[in-house]
C-alpha cells in the first residue's frame, strides 16, 4: 500500500493533533504521525508549526488523562516540544497574521474554538504555506478553498 501514498508536499504545517499522536503510542494515528516527522523530512518536506500549535500541544500534553489529555509532567512536555522544534520551522505570529486573521473572520464565519483554526490558516497564508496535515480535516474544511488539507489517518482505515 505504501506505493499508493501520494508524495508528501514540499512544505506543510503540522497540526497539534499530529504532534500529540506522535507522542501518544496509544493513539490509532501514532505510526502515521511518526512517519510524517521522520519519513517526510527525510524525503525533503519542510515541516512547520506555530507558537499557537506548540502552546496547544503543551496544554493537552500536560492535561490529566481523565480530562482528555496525555497526563505528562511539564518537564516531559517541554522536552517533547524542544524535540519537535528540531524537526520543524516555527512560523512567526506577527501583526500581519493578526490582520489576516481579521480578514478571514470577515470572509468566513467562525466562532468559539473555530477562531483558533482560523488563526492557524491565517499564519499559513501569511507565510505562504498551502498544506496542512491534520486529523481534524472537518475543522478546517471551511478553509479548503485556501489551503490543501492532508488527512492523518489510522493504519488500516480506508482513505
Amino acid at each position: 500500500m505504501a506505493g499508493r501514498e501520494p508524495a508528501p508536499p514540499g512544505r506543510v504545517l503540522v497540526d497539534t493533533n499530529v504532534f500529540l499522536s506522535a507522542t501518544d503510542q496509544g493513539r490509532a494515528e501514532h505510526r502515521q504521525a511518526l512517519a510524517i516527522l521522520n519519513e517526510w523530512t527525510a524525503r525533503g518536506t519542510t515541516l512547520y508549526a506555530s507558537g499557537q500549535i506548540m502552546r496547544e500541544y503543551l496544554a493537552v500534553a500536560t492535561r490529566p488523562v481523565e480530562a482528555n489529555g496525555l497526563g505528562l509532567k511539564q518537564a516531559d512536555a517541554v522536552a517533547n516540544v524542544r524535540a519537535l522544534r528540531t524537526r520543524t520551522s516555527l512560523l512567526a505570529e506577527e501583526a500581519s497574521v493578526a490582520d489576516r486573521l481579521l480578514d478571514l473572520l470577515s470572509e468566513i464565519p467562525c466562532s468559539g474554538k473555530q477562531v483558533h483554526d482560523a488563526n492557524v490558516v491565517a499564519t499559513m497564508l501569511v507565510h505562504g504555506i498551502d498544506s496542512l496535515v491534520t486529523i481534524n480535516v472537518t475543522d478546517f474544511s471551511r478553509f479548503g478553498h485556501l489551503i490543501a488539507l492532508i488527512p492523518l489517518q489510522a493504519a488500516g482505515r480506508p482513505d
